[in-house]
């Protein structure tokens, strides 16, 4: 399941130079997928940080050289190393970079065609931009977070991925690599401030949409999408696994319910929203009675959008995924391969997680320093 390609091929960000602060969360992960796209991406590291080994998976293909940024020696390092560089990202609270001497004045002044990647939760300005949070909070004020879950329960928390991978790390790439275009168009870069809470509010964009058109209501777990809707929800299998079903287009679900051998009326009326909660209980009685790799095996090859809920072991071992290498196993740990793919220059993984301060002397001496 390695992605690595044997001939090496030039990567689409090949050539570009990214310098990157480390940190937790959007902007390490951020910076992986610029690394797979071919991007020499340079990790600002703290002195004394513990090397994570092969773990560090979002290090994978990047290069890691150590400074003390409170020192004003490092600090000049790193500057010198931002007059190189055509992007540079950074998730520090608003002002720190400031007070570092490394914010965007000094910054651009010395390299003005640098894209300077500024990632936040809440922001760069507004009332909560100094307060700390997490994905969780992020979310929360968009209306995302209570357009999820079952209605009678809390919103359930979707993991970190629709707030800080989703409406952050990917904005962030976007904003960075769209900067790009215009700086090497014009050679003027810009700061680019890419907060969680703006990109979760565009992700909602198709779900405002919806609420426009008449085909959203702004109550939980009665829409299509949030669960409500019978041919649209997972379900519990005999052996306690799950199945998911998305048969929301009528050609689809009329295969679904042939295959399940429901009556007329579920059949006829798909939409009749009134009719959803007992033809959902309906559907969960018929998949509990089997377990999942009977209706695995009842729907495969046909179009009913049904599909087994794997988990992130299994997911590495299913058939389509494996056809496709959608997985990675460098050093011997499992992760996600690149994405997306290119016809012409693919990408790949450049190379094992860096030792902390390992490529400072290679760094300095390619960047000419």
């Amino acid at each position: 399941m390695e992605n690595l390609h044997p001939k090496m091929p030039i990567r689409p960000l090949e050539g570009i130079r990214v310098v990157e602060f480390a940190g937790l969360g959007p902007v390490p992960f951020c910076g992986m997928l610029l690394a797979d796209l071919g991007a020499d991406v340079v990790r600002i590291d703290r002195p004394g940080t513990k090397p994570q080994g092969a773990s560090d998976i979002q290090g994978r293909g990047k290069r890691s050289i150590a400074l003390d940024l409170k020192a004003p020696t490092d600090v000049a390092i790193a500057l010198k190393l931002l007059t190189k560089a055509e992007l540079m990202m950074e998730g520090f609270r608003p002002g720190v970079m400031e007070r570092l001497g490394l914010g965007p004045a000094p910054t651009l002044k010395a390299n003005p065609a640098l894209v300077y990647g500024r990632m936040t939760g809440w922001g760069q300005d507004g009332p909560l931009a100094a307060q700390a949070g997490h994905d969780i909070n992020y979310i929360a004020i968009t209306g995302a977070a209570l357009a999820i879950g079952a209605a009678d329960q809390p919103p359930p928390p979707p993991l970190n991925l629709l707030g800080d991978y989703g409406g952050g790390s990917l904005y962030l790439a976007l904003g960075l690599l769209a900067g790009l275009t215009h700086a090497r168009t014009t050679g003027q870069g810009q700061v680019i401030d890419a907060a969680i809470v703006d990109g979760a509010v565009s992700l909602m964009t198709p779900i405002y949409w919806l609420q426009q058109t008449g085909l959203w209501h702004n109550e939980r777990e009665s829409n299509i999408l949030d669960g409500a809707a019978h041919f649209y929800a997972n379900y519990v299998c005999a052996d306690g696994k799950f199945i998911s079903v998305g048969a929301i287009e009528p050609q689809f679900y009329k295969i679904l319910c042939d295959k399940l051998n429901v009556s007329d009326e579920i059949q006829t009326s798909q939409y009749t929203r009134e009719k959803w909660p007992v033809y959902k209980a309906k559907f969960t009685g018929i998949f509990a009675a089997q377990p999942q790799s009977h209706w695995t095996e009842l729907f495969a090859g046909t179009d009913a959008c049904v599909a087994p809920i794997e988990d992130m072991h299994s997911a590495a071992q299913h058939p389509h995924l494996r056809a496709r290498s959608s997985f990675a196993t460098p050093g011997g740990v499992l992760q996600p391969a690149p994405a997306p793919r290119f016809s012409q220059t693919p990408s790949r993984i450049g190379g094992a997680p860096p030792d902390i301060d390992a490529d400072r002397d290679e760094v300095l001496a390619d960047w000419g320093l």
